[in-house]
């Protein structure tokens, strides 16, 4: 089959789809200065690992090595082979331009610093 752009975009689509991802174990430690989250993504390389801080919602993306297989087998392993996909609604109390991250051993290790009450208070207006 050739790809055109009609077949290519549904293919996009379903790569994208929820149900192409799974929700990978993860854990959050708050800190007096800053929250850390353990996500546990096996398998996953630091290059196919995308963190997107968007209002008050972070959302890990983790994308595996995927190998193509020429026997049967195949066909049950691309359940278990899922990308991975965690949502958090985390709020608006964090730095998010400020974050750092750490991959080791398949443990994706965010470090979020907490916004100061001054910094809060400076992006609010007042209307009326």
């Amino acid at each position: 089959m050739i790809p055109t752009p009609a077949t290519a975009g549904r293919a996009i689509a379903l790569i994208n789809a929820p149900e192409a991802f799974r929700q990978p174990a993860y854990d959050c430690q708050d800190h007096r200065a800053s929250m850390k989250i353990l996500v546990f993504i096996p398998g996953v390389e630091a290059s196919g690992v995308e963190i997107e801080g968007r209002g008050a919602d972070l959302t890990v993306t983790a994308r595996k090595s995927h190998f193509l297989r020429v026997n049967f087998n195949a066909l049950h392993l691309e359940r278990v082979q899922r990308d991975y996909r965690l949502r958090l609604r985390l709020g608006t109390g964090f730095d998010f331009p400020n974050m750092e991250a750490e991959l080791s051993d398949g443990v994706l290790t965010i470090t979020l610093p907490k916004r100061t009450h001054a910094e809060d208070r400076s992006h609010l207006r007042r209307v009326a």
